[in-house]
């Protein structure tokens, strides 16, 4: 009897354990003294040619969803973008987010795009996946479109993570 009550207690934890790994929130004080909430960003789409990666950024009082695009243009031609970005979700809706920042990180070694969810659709972008985004890469191309082939359900975990510890 022991033993079992020993297993059970261990595959708890181990369970435990595998939720709160999955809510590893970084933290970052950026130059304004504001402290933003983030995610390792992970892979939505990856070719030869291009890939994207995405995770969610907060304030704690505003949501963001951030995008590294790769390749990304020079700095002359990518602090040009500016447009908002469009994303398509599982429920068959377009929703258009504000863009709030466009900034080189890393020595200019990776460009991160923020876009703005808008209050009134944290609910949405909470439940369903994400399936399309098409960004305009002004001074590169036209609009590059993103069919997400990987970790679609990454904005939906990383929102659970924010409104479960807002909740708290």
């Amino acid at each position: 009897m022991r033993k079992i009550t020993s297993a059970i207690v261990f595959l708890l934890l181990l369970i435990s354990s595998k939720n709160h790994a999955q809510c590893d929130v970084k933290n970052r004080v950026l130059a304004d003294a504001t402290m933003t909430y983030y995610f390792d960003p992970a892979d939505f789409y990856t070719t030869k040619s291009k890939s994207l990666k995405i995770n969610i950024v907060t304030d704690k009082e505003h949501f963001f969803i951030a995008l590294q695009p790769s390749p990304f243009p020079a700095k002359k031609d990518g602090i040009k973008i500016k447009d908002d970005l469009v994303i398509h979700l599982a429920d068959k809706k377009v929703y258009k987010l504000s863009h709030y920042d466009t900034q080189y990180r890393n020595n200019d070694s990776v460009l991160q795009v923020l876009y703005l969810i808008d209050e009134k659709d944290i609910e949405a972008f909470s439940k369903f996946e994400a399936v399309v985004a098409e960004i305009n890469m002004q001074g590169t191309e036209f609009v590059r479109n993103y069919d997400f082939k990987l970790h679609k359900d990454a904005i939906v975990k990383q929102l659970a993570c924010f409104l479960k510890k807002d909740d708290k």
